[in-house]
């Protein structure tokens, strides 16, 4: 999906939040008594049988409703969240997805948990302890599956909390039609029927592996069999490396959101991996769900990474948050369930639709709105200004609000046999949100721009766009465009990131290689969503280049099937970057004022 400073945006959030999953806040301080049904076996449609162990308070003087995981990663992962649960009020069931744990069957990735999941709720509906309320909780994989269950209508799903939830097509397995080696990583932790935690964790040869192929210029399709673990999987991904009618079908689509009529809380963070998704979904429904159902659904975003989305904390990629940053996820949760299935209280944090928080040195604070495109009440557009001349951070162009006139293009070369960028990428980045490392390392791919210090406290909230004007000779190349603030110490703060391959700039579903020299208009206008307050005295830093990284698909530049390209195939891509009267290349900022 990214370089590492794209990359490691996106993997290390997961990575720190697969193993975490179950992972809650501290119990009451007084535990109540629960009662275990151990190895409950729920019948699906076709016969297979999933596994369920069901926690519930002891004594249970009358049904409840019912709260369940349905995961991949085996139940015992969300041991926590379901003593929590269970000690408040509900019965909690976790059932382990098709194929996983000791449930029945085959595992495909998203294929089969809508259907599954539609006939785990009627079952839960069904038992004496239950009384036909049901909800689920979860996030990621788990959050796509409240979605997925939730476009199959099971007649007794009351709510869904969905959590930073992947978006097949969307977030995963690529995001914007490119894929990461970290997908091979994901499918070894899900190999099996039980999850390989230590082998997962183990960075130090995920890296050595992806330095493999990098190194050898060996084709991405090859990445699997390099780490060991052939995946038919993966294969059947690479195969389909566009959002098309596979992953079409695992995603509620525009008649099915139309009918949507529960309750939905989501959560997502600025620096979730799964965000892109998460807010997919969002906007989906917004789009096209009925007015009633749309004034039902709530949106937090936070300042969190992906396991941060669950379990929050106040440090984050180099980063630390205010306390007010930290919410109580499974407090939140239980009201909003009270409020939902319970006739109680709407949780008071809940002040209006959509709640996202704004971070800065100067004051950090949760603001609300009544829709995401109402938090942003300017538009600042900053053009790109230089005299060909902006090729690092040293000697870069600008950022200005002045239109430009007769000005000169960057150029750059992107050489896909240039393995000097790997090696900045020996060691898992903690610190990514602040390592200003690649920025300062282009080694002659890319080009840098600075707009003016800013003259007060300003913030930024929503989604940035780049219109960009660019030629090159070779039909097809990534590209990656990230947005920092360089603060008056000369710290750097990573904002926003998006990729963009060159084929897929009309249209993901439809390539359109580029021609020799022709001059394409590029739409980056699929950045992640931050809120920041830029502090005064601060700067913006534009950075665009070419994608190589070990921790992406790399684009070889030939026009093939990229992931089949290998080293024989590269051919250098010479860009050049246009930013005149007729070429007005930009950067629009969402302000609030």
């Amino acid at each position: 999906m990214k370089q590492r400073h794209i990359v490691w945006l996106f993997v290390l959030g997961v990575l720190l939040a697969l193993p975490a999953l179950g992972r809650a806040q501290a119990p009451p301080q007084e535990p109540k008594d629960i009662d275990l049904i151990w190895a409950v076996k729920i019948p699906m449609r076709d016969g297979v049988k999933l596994n369920g162990t069901v926690y519930k308070p002891k004594p249970q003087a009358e049904p409840l409703p019912v709260v369940f995981t349905f995961t991949p990663y085996i139940s015992d992962t969300y041991h926590e969240r379901a003593m929590y649960f269970s000690r408040n009020g509900y019965v909690y069931v976790l059932v382990d997805v098709r194929g996983r744990g000791n449930s029945e069957g085959k595992f495909e990735p998203f294929a089969n948990e809508g259907r599954d999941g539609h006939d785990v709720v009627e079952w839960l509906a069904k038992q004496p302890w239950s009384d036909g309320m049901v909800t689920m909780w979860g996030g990621s994989y788990a959050g796509f599956d409240q979605w997925t269950v939730l476009k199959e209508f099971p007649p007794h799903l009351s709510t869904i909390v969905p959590v930073a939830a992947a978006h097949p097509g969307i977030d995963f397995p690529f995001q914007n039609n490119i894929f990461t080696s970290y997908e091979t990583q994901w499918l070894t932790y899900t190999s099996g029927v039980t999850p390989q935690v230590n082998l997962f964790g183990e960075q130090s040869f995920w890296i050595q592996k992806f330095r493999e192929m990098y190194k050898a210029h060996a084709a991405f399709r090859e990445l699997d069999k390099i780490v060991g673990n052939p995946s038919p999987v993966f294969q059947k991904w690479l195969d389909h490396p566009i959002p098309d009618a596979y992953y079409d079908v695992m995603a509620p689509n525009a008649e099915q959101y139309k009918r949507m009529s529960v309750p939905i809380l989501s959560i997502t963070g600025h620096y979730d991996g799964d965000q892109p998704g998460a807010l997919e979904f969002y906007k989906r429904h917004m789009q096209s769900g009925t007015p009633t159902a749309k004034e039902n659904h709530y949106l937090i975003i936070g300042p969190w990474d992906h396991a941060g989305t669950r379990t929050p904390r106040r440090e984050v990629g180099g980063l630390r948050f205010g306390e007010a940053s930290i919410l109580d996820m499974n407090k939140l949760h239980r009201e909003w369930y009270d409020w939902t299935m319970k006739s109680g209280k709407k949780p008071e944090f809940l002040k209006k639709r959509v709640a996202y928080y704004v971070v800065g040195p100067e004051a950090e604070n949760w603001k609300y709105a009544d829709t995401l495109e109402a938090i942003s009440n300017e538009k600042r557009t900053f053009y790109l200004h230089s005299q060909g001349n902006a090729n690092d951070a040293f000697r870069s162009g600008e950022l200005r609000t002045d239109p430009p006139g007769d000005l000169k293009p960057d150029l750059w070369a992107y050489d896909p046999l240039d393995t000097r960028p790997g090696e900045l990428e020996r060691q898992p980045g903690q610190n990514y949100l602040t390592d200003q490392t690649l920025a300062l390392n282009l080694f002659g791919n890319g080009a840098v721009y600075h707009s003016g210090p800013f003259g007060e406290a300003t913030e930024i909230s929503g989604y940035v766009k780049l219109t960009a004007w660019i030629a090159m000779d070779v039909p097809d190349t990534d590209f990656v465009a990230t947005l920092y603030e360089i603060r008056p110490d000369g710290t750097s703060i990573q904002l926003t990131q998006q990729l963009q391959r060159a084929r897929y700039r009309e249209s993901l579903r439809e390539e359109k290689l580029v021609k020799h020299g022709e001059i394409n208009r590029y739409e980056f206008d699929k950045f992640t969503w931050f809120s920041r307050r830029i502090s005064k005295g601060s700067r913006l830093r534009l950075v665009i280049g070419c994608v190589n990284s070990i921790q992406a698909e790399k684009n070889y530049n030939s026009g093939g099937v990229v992931a089949s390209e290998t080293g024989k195939d590269a051919r250098t891509a010479h860009v050049t970057l246009y930013h005149d009267a007729q070429h007005p290349s930009a950067l629009e900022l969402p302000i609030v004022k």
